[in-house]
């Protein structure tokens, strides 16, 4: 099959920027988190007006019709610290008091307008999305995890990056979790060689039946991808869990759940993980191809208006990293520049809705 692995024996640590480990960078905070300016509140807040006024719907925005004149300053650094260093990053302190939904929203869009370009999300063509718990069970095998309170796993979404941005925490619980999946994959390699055999060749997974045109009810995938230097890794336990119940799929072998079970330990040692607790305003973004992101279960509060909500972005870079046949051909489809392109169902338009649904 194309892009296997043909001697995993052969493999050796990957060493680089995305190659870290959690506990060095929490105390290299500076270099990650930026608090924005008083000037800079100013220009996105500024930016923000000029659309509300103008009436445009998101879909219709570009970069020209948001002006950051100072701000794409930091967001061009930031970007390049996705793409070509550690693989995250995250802007706090954007005051989100006095701020309708639509508003705080159309900050989060423009910013994301100077990162990449936004990708369908789901099979309902949100291109902007909304992690809420709904009440669905996460034991649902076409139930998604961003519509549960449930604890998710440490995982990957189907785009070169994806953002977050906080407009409601929890009452209690939501804690953001990230990895870096080189540093897993290193790991891996010390501690259990024999492991990597099983992790670079294709684990099926379920498309929650989202399916996009020509694709089947699940798709093919390695947890571990090293191509042109780097790791690229995709990995969605639960999706691998779920695609056990497609007819035709073939059952994991005992050898298979034993490397995953390997892979999860690793990623929630303390110290290999950085841990955020988001506050009101926080936007997080995350490179999936080097850097998985997980939460704990939380608590809602009983008001609605209080619930948690996080918006969210995947965006589609046309410089992102090279990547293998398994992320461009495989797994999803790609946009007119070859960045995977989320999940596109056919027929389905794209929308940006304000509420989850």
């Amino acid at each position: 099959m194309e892009g296997l692995i043909e001697n995993p024996k052969s493999l050796s640590p990957v060493v680089g920027p995305e190659a870290w480990i959690g506990c060095d960078m929490a105390s290299l905070q500076s270099e990650w988190c930026h608090e924005w300016t008083v000037a800079e509140i100013a220009e996105i807040q500024s930016a923000v007006d000029k659309v509300c006024r103008s009436g445009l719907d998101f879909l219709q925005l570009t970069k020209a019709d948001f002006p950051l004149p100072t701000v794409s300053k930091r967001i061009l650094y930031m970007r390049q610290y996705l793409l070509e260093g550690p693989g995250f990053y995250l802007f706090r302190g954007f005051p989100l008091d006095g701020l309708s939904l639509r508003e705080a929203a159309t900050a989060f869009w423009g910013i994301g307008l100077y990162i990449g370009r936004p990708c369908s999300q789901n099979g309902k063509g949100h291109v902007l999305g909304h992690v809420k718990n709904l009440g669905l069970d996460y034991r649902d095998p076409l139930a998604r995890g961003y519509q549960t309170s449930a604890a998710l796993p440490y995982h990957t979404d189907s785009s070169d990056l994806v953002g977050l941005m906080c407009w409601q925490p929890a009452k209690a619980g939501g804690l953001s979790s990230i990895v870096s999946s080189t540093t897993v994959f290193n790991e891996v390699l010390k501690r259990h060689p024999e492991a990597m055999t099983e992790l670079v060749k294709p684990f099926y997974r379920t498309r929650w039946g989202e399916i996009p045109e020509g694709k089947n009810s699940w798709a093919e995938v390695p947890v571990f991808m090293p191509h042109d230097g780097r790791v690229i890794s995709h990995y969605v336990r639960s999706a691998i869990r779920k695609g056990q119940l497609l007819p035709g799929a073939p059952p994991l072998t005992d050898h298979q759940s034993s490397a995953l079970d390997i892979v999860d330990r690793i990623a929630n040692e303390d110290g290999i993980n950085l841990k955020m607790d988001f506050q009101p305003g926080d936007m997080q973004f995350v490179c999936n191809h080097f850097t998985w992101h997980s939460r704990t279960a939380f608590e809602d509060f009983d008001l609605p208006e209080k619930r948690r909500h996080l918006l969210r972005l995947w965006l589609a870079c046309a410089d992102g990293p090279s990547l293998p046949s398994w992320m461009t051909n495989a797994y999803e489809g790609v946009t007119e520049d070859g960045r995977p392109n989320g999940i596109q169902v056919p027929g389905v338009p794209l929308i940006a809705p304000l509420e989850a649904e």
